[in-house]
């Protein structure tokens, strides 16, 4: 099958899915009054138009499968209308050729099986990230190694964030200049795909009023991608402890993966037997 062939048959398959979603909603479930009785069930096309903010002729030609650019806005737009819940909001994005919602995504990567692999690899430290280095879960270890995350703000709990704007976190990473550098551009890499994503747009922005050196850096349009590698992380009871940084991908393309400390050398493994006589330090 050509690619321009593949295209048609997705767009026709968003055509069929709009209208099955849109013929499943009550003009009661959205607001609108019922007026007598309709030919077809479900919302007319110009009330999904209207409710959604889009004009009536283009969401028609959307239901026609006519080959048409599709803004995330808009999907967005849509699929509230629709009442559309996670899953058909994902397959909504995937049809119109869309990155799915970041939200969704990152609500995926944290299943209660990966919990349990975290949990098992105590007193490894371990973590799950996302590709703007939010931190979506990570076991007890983790906390004894870098701080109370749990205490921190949701929007705090974010590597670069506190590798920078918090002095103890900061001093845990001995190489702190190289890595911060090496983050940016990762992050810088990882943004392609969500060039127009608020919460990646507004990590940026915060970072920029916060850290100086991010403008800097953010600025060269390096760009690096995750790999395993030596880290070196300095604890302020165990001293100097030797990782290798393990990464494991949980969805490639969204930049989810977890992520291992595993000792590099005998006094790190050593160390790490001590953890759990440890309480994880404040974070200011």
């Amino acid at each position: 099958m050509s690619p321009r062939d593949a295209d048609e048959l997705r767009r026709r398959e968003l055509a069929d899915f709009l209208r099955s979603r849109r013929e499943r909603v009550a003009p009661g479930d959205v607001g609108l009054p019922q007026a007598g009785r309709r030919r077809t069930p479900g919302l007319r096309r110009e009330e999904v138009a209207t409710l959604a903010g889009v004009g009536i002729t283009w969401y028609t030609w959307l239901e026609q499968a006519r080959d048409i650019h599709v803004s995330e806005q808009v999907l967005a737009a849509i699929a509230r209308t629709l009442l559309l819940d996670t899953h058909e909001r994902a397959h909504l994005y995937t049809l119109a050729g869309a990155p799915a919602p970041t939200e969704y995504v990152d609500s995926l990567a944290v299943t209660p099986e990966v919990r349990a692999m975290l949990d098992k690899l105590d007193p490894f430290p371990a973590f799950v990230s996302n590709g703007r280095y939010d931190l979506l879960a990570y076991n007890r270890a983790y906390q004894v190694l870098v701080g109370d995350l749990d205490a921190l703000p949701v929007e705090e709990r974010n590597i670069l964030w506190m590798m920078f704007t918090k002095t103890t976190t900061s001093r845990c990473f001995v190489d702190r200049d190289e890595a911060g550098a090496r983050m940016v551009a990762q992050l810088r890499g990882a943004m392609a795909e969500h060039v127009a994503d608020p919460a990646w747009k507004c990590l940026v922005r915060r970072l920029q009023q916060a850290w100086p050196r991010f403008t800097e850096l953010w600025e060269r349009h390096d760009v690096a991608h995750p790999e395993t590698m030596r880290k070196r992380l300095l604890h302020p009871e165990l001293g100097l402890l030797q990782f290798t940084h393990t990464v494991s991908w949980l969805a490639t393309r969204a930049g989810l993966r977890l992520v291992a400390y595993v000792p590099a050398e005998d006094a790190t493994g050593a160390a790490l037997e001590e953890f759990g006589r440890l309480e994880p330090r404040p974070i200011s």
